[in-house]
């Protein structure tokens, strides 16, 4: 089928794309690649990607292309569901015959859900879903594909069997040659990588079982499946051809180093390629394999620490002691690799005190920069049943986002209010970027570099711009 793939129109400066796991209006705008969307993409000869947030395509553009397509494929999620379904509504309105489905964790944990909400959807493709989409579009009969929920003839919604998780992960095409087709990398931009820059997996799955975090217990799982180090570096290879201004790529893995042998591997043949790259990684990668990577080329490391408290690391499961993160972060300030911090707030036993206790651990440890989320009971993870059960969370009134697509605070507890909970996020990035160090750690980047300036300026403008817009919300919510 002629097959069009859409990250439909959203909030303004929405990011939510399939390559997000923060799916929100940022602090400062930023856009990740829809490396979810493109990698069925790339599997479906002659299709087509359209991302229309970072391109600012709207509505009315895409709708007028409806006739040039069979089918058309979504990445939906829960923030962004109701618009996804509105979209498709348009475009089915002005092509009837356009079959519609929908990929992303939303419909993976409820399919039967999101069809009953969504009449104009006609499947939904669950969990892993590339190969599933494929079948779709080659026209293999619906009853017979795996992983596919879908409404038969008489308008009656089936759930097939389960499609079986990827092992080879080398059978997936590259997904930066959709990005060279369809997209145009000056698009896409990240506070804390260099511009232009390009990401993509090297493999799936986490075996960390943070209780919050989506991606691994809705569709990529808890098995780190990876693709083989020489057809990593091959896309490598391809993108440097391909994307000759590529200033840095991102492994945008769960956690990829929690397979250290191969992280060494893959960093010594990126280093051949002298290459600048970043990666996530746990808070606890050792000091020796550390050095290895920074001698070939590791940038940055985009690292959760979530918590400062050691109680709420365990009650979410994090797998981590405070005193290894705070050895791990003196490590790599000792080695000169940055890291993006990212914490969490309103996690299950957050109370005043343990909310100082995180900013006083940041303003300690001293990442180079922070981002600070709420935390986000998303369906399907543990910590949406636990906040349902223990009365945390109305799943009836569970928005993560207002209208504007700001993130708002979802859980409360008996000592710990929604409100208290979200005016925290501020104080925070308050807290640790307005100190003497800090301004002046960041200025002296700003005078070393005339480019680093313009982009400081302008995000700090755009972060002036974003408390406000939070501080609307809180006046509502009061």
């Amino acid at each position: 089928m002629r097959t069009l793939f859409l990250q439909a129109p959203t909030f303004d400066g929405f990011d939510g794309g399939a390559g997000s796991r923060y799916q929100a209006k940022r602090e400062i705008k930023s856009f990740w690649y829809p490396t979810w969307l493109a990698q069925p993409a790339a599997l479906v000869p002659n299709s087509k990607l359209i991302d229309a947030p970072p391109h600012d395509i709207k509505l009315p553009e895409i709708v007028a292309q409806a006739n040039d397509f069979d089918l058309v494929v979504l990445h939906t999620s829960v923030p962004s569901f109701k618009s996804d379904v509105k979209t498709i509504e348009a475009l089915k309105a002005k092509n009837p015959k356009l079959i519609a489905g929908l990929i992303g964790a939303k419909v993976a944990v409820d399919a039967a859900g999101s069809m009953a909400q969504a009449p104009a959807v006609d499947f939904c493709a669950r969990n892993e879903f590339d190969f599933t989409v494929k079948e779709v579009a080659e026209g293999v009969p619906m009853a017979e594909i795996k992983g596919l929920s879908y409404r038969n003839a008489e308008g009656v919604v089936v759930h097939n069997e389960d499609r079986e998780i990827m092992t080879d992960m080398d059978q997936l095409p590259f997904v930066t040659s959709v990005y060279k087709r369809d997209l145009e990398m000056e698009k896409y931009f990240i506070g804390y990588l260099k511009h232009p820059y390009i990401s993509f997996y090297s493999g799936r799955g986490c075996k960390s079982r943070c209780t919050f975090c989506l991606w691994p217990q809705t569709v990529g799982g808890h098995t780190y499946r990876t693709r083989s180090v020489a057809h990593v570096i091959e896309e490598i290879k391809y993108c440097l051809k391909e994307f000759p201004q590529t200033k840095e790529f991102f492994f945008d893995d769960d956690t990829f180093t929690d397979n250290l042998p191969r992280a060494e591997e893959i960093a010594r043949e990126l280093g051949k390629l002298g290459v600048t790259w970043s990666c996530n990684a746990k808070a606890n990668v050792p000091r020796k394999t550390l050095e290895v990577l920074k001698a070939n080329g590791l940038r940055l490391l985009l690292v959760g620490y979530e918590s400062g408290n050691q109680q709420i690391l365990n009650n979410i499961k994090k797998g981590m002691r405070v005193e290894v993160a705070e050895r791990f972060t003196k490590d790599c300030h000792e080695l000169g690799i940055a890291i993006h911090g990212t914490f969490i707030l309103g996690l299950p036993g957050e109370t005043k005190e343990t909310i100082q206790e995180t900013i006083a651990f940041a303003k300690r440890i001293n990442p180079h920069t922070i981002q600070v989320s709420l935390a986000a009971p998303y369906p399907g993870t543990f910590l949406y049943k636990q906040a349902v059960e223990n009365g945390w969370l109305d799943k009836d009134n569970a928005e993560l986002v207002d209208e504007n697509g700001v993130q708002i605070a979802p859980l409360h507890y008996p000592h710990l209010s929604h409100t208290e909970i979200f005016n925290s996020v501020e104080e925070f990035y308050k807290k640790f970027y307005f100190r003497a160090p800090k301004i002046a750690s960041i200025v002296s980047e700003m005078v070393r570099s005339p480019d680093m300036m313009k982009r400081r300026l302008r995000e700090g403008v755009e972060f002036w711009h974003f408390l406000r817009e939070r501080q609307g919300v809180a006046k509502k919510a009061a």
